[in-house]
């Protein structure tokens, strides 16, 4: 019989080998196209480049990083529920889940 942990009420579940929960907001995602090369969200400002920007993974829409003073990629979240947002960069590895509130 393998034993199960003892979970503390309100703490998250993780798996016994000791790394995070697998996120089911990874599974089906489509590719998907950014809208744009810059935060749409950011009016008058296509012409200053916000510190990051992110692409929502649900439907391309691009915006300024939670790192950026306009923080419109959790607006967006907060807006559409889309849950994964992912690096603009080529070559970025980096996605969160906005649900979970971690790296994936």
């Amino acid at each position: 019989m393998i034993p199960v942990p003892n979970l503390a009420v309100g703490m998250p579940a993780i798996s016994m080998n000791g790394s995070a929960p697998r996120c089911e907001h990874l599974d089906g995602l489509a590719p998907v196209t950014p809208l744009s090369d810059h935060c749409r969200d950011c009016p008058g400002r296509a012409d200053r480049p916000a510190a990051a920007l992110v692409v929502c993974l649900t439907c391309g829409w691009v915006t300024c990083s939670d790192n950026s003073p306009g923080r419109h990629a959790s607006a967006h979240y907060e807006e559409t529920d889309h849950p994964l947002a992912a690096g603009l960069e080529p070559g970025s590895r980096w996605r969160w889940c906005y649900v979970h509130q971690r790296l994936v």
